[in-house]
């Protein structure tokens, strides 16, 4: 698996879960190759030259989603949008052998996986090639010591910020309240701006929204979703992909 080379602080938890079964790890072994992204690591790539996205993807619009978790969200999109490219990046190990499963019976042409932090990914993505960024249901470090481990803070967005196109759209789903706040306060700073115009923008999932476990266990605990967008630059409501 990829190695992380950061002298900072984590976003995410735990990279491996339970054991791997003799099947999972075959996926990890044998299948993860013809889905991986080339040239992102630093061994491959310790001058941190940007990745030759159109070779990939030709012309087509690209969105990334970081942490996929098991990969319900990624598969659906990449099925639903044949003509758009999606990259998906994870650290948890468990989770990467779960989408591996799924598609060996989806031939996707149009998935690419980095299984790794997804700011060693950012480091390399060409500036303006993102479409879309997807972050759903992200960890939450609810302590306030550990809130500086969130995604949302600037160590994180601004290259974030640096990949996404002018009009680029990002979107994050959380079922922890503060955790929303916290995005709707550092996000602008970095040049994005909230999309919503009536409370049904942030209390309804978007079209096509497939619900995660992760989601599922929120609601089952009577957590309540929070679904955020935030656009690079102002455009209607009609043109949010």
């Amino acid at each position: 698996m990829i190695e992380v080379h950061r002298p900072h602080r984590n976003f995410y938890g735990r990279i491996k879960g339970h054991p791997l079964s003799r099947r999972q790890q075959a996926y990890l072994n044998e299948d993860l190759a013809d889905w991986s992204l080339d040239h992102v690591t630093w061994v491959e790539n310790p001058e941190r030259q940007p990745i030759d996205l159109e070779t990939i993807f030709g012309d087509a619009d690209i969105r990334l989603e970081i942490g996929f978790g098991s990969g319900e969200h990624l598969v659906l999109q990449a099925e639903q949008n044949p003509k758009i490219g999606f990259i998906g990046a994870e650290p948890y190990v468990n989770g990467v052998a779960a989408l591996l499963a799924k598609l060996q019976e989806r031939r996707l042409s149009n998935l690419r996986i980095f299984a790794g932090d997804v700011r060693d990914l950012m480091d390399v993505l060409p500036e303006g090639s993102i479409a879309v960024t997807y972050l759903l249901y992200p960890d939450p470090w609810p302590k306030k010591r550990h809130h500086r481990r969130r995604f949302v803070t600037s160590e994180n967005l601004g290259p974030l910020a640096r990949i996404m196109r002018s009009d680029g759209i990002v979107r994050i789903a959380t079922d922890i309240p503060d955790y929303a706040r916290q995005a709707l306060e550092e996000l602008p700073k970095f040049g994005f701006e909230w999309l919503a115009q009536s409370p049904s923008d942030w209390r309804q999932p978007w079209p096509n929204w497939v619900s995660t476990r992760y989601e599922q266990k929120a609601l089952r605990h009577s957590r309540v979703p929070h679904y955020l967008t935030f656009s690079r630059l102002r455009c209607s409501k009609s043109n949010v992909p």
